[in-house]
């Protein structure tokens, strides 16, 4: 039952770069690791994903996709999620 969370960024953007701290709070709170992938660097991605804007963040259990956010999540609302599924 292995629970991954991934952040889909790409450089130069506001979003982006508002989302990485949070993701770093949320990390260390819930002692888990929250991956970072560049979407431009990573095409394979946007078509598995279907992702439209960034940032957009997935919780996979299992590599089953079971929630999805696009743009800025905020600290609670992100450890609430994660925490379904840990």
């Amino acid at each position: 039952m292995a629970v991954r969370v991934i952040c889909f960024y790409q450089p130069g953007c506001m979003g982006c770069m508002e989302q990485t701290p949070i993701n770093a709070e949320v990390s260390r709170s819930l002692n888990i690791t929250i991956e970072e992938i560049d979407a431009i660097k990573n095409p394979q991605y946007i078509g598995e994903f279907q992702l439209k804007v960034t940032p957009t963040i997935v919780i996979l259990k299992d590599g089953i996709l079971k929630e999805r956010f696009e743009g800025v999540v905020h600290p609670e609302q992100l450890t609430g999620a994660i925490k379904k599924y840990l």
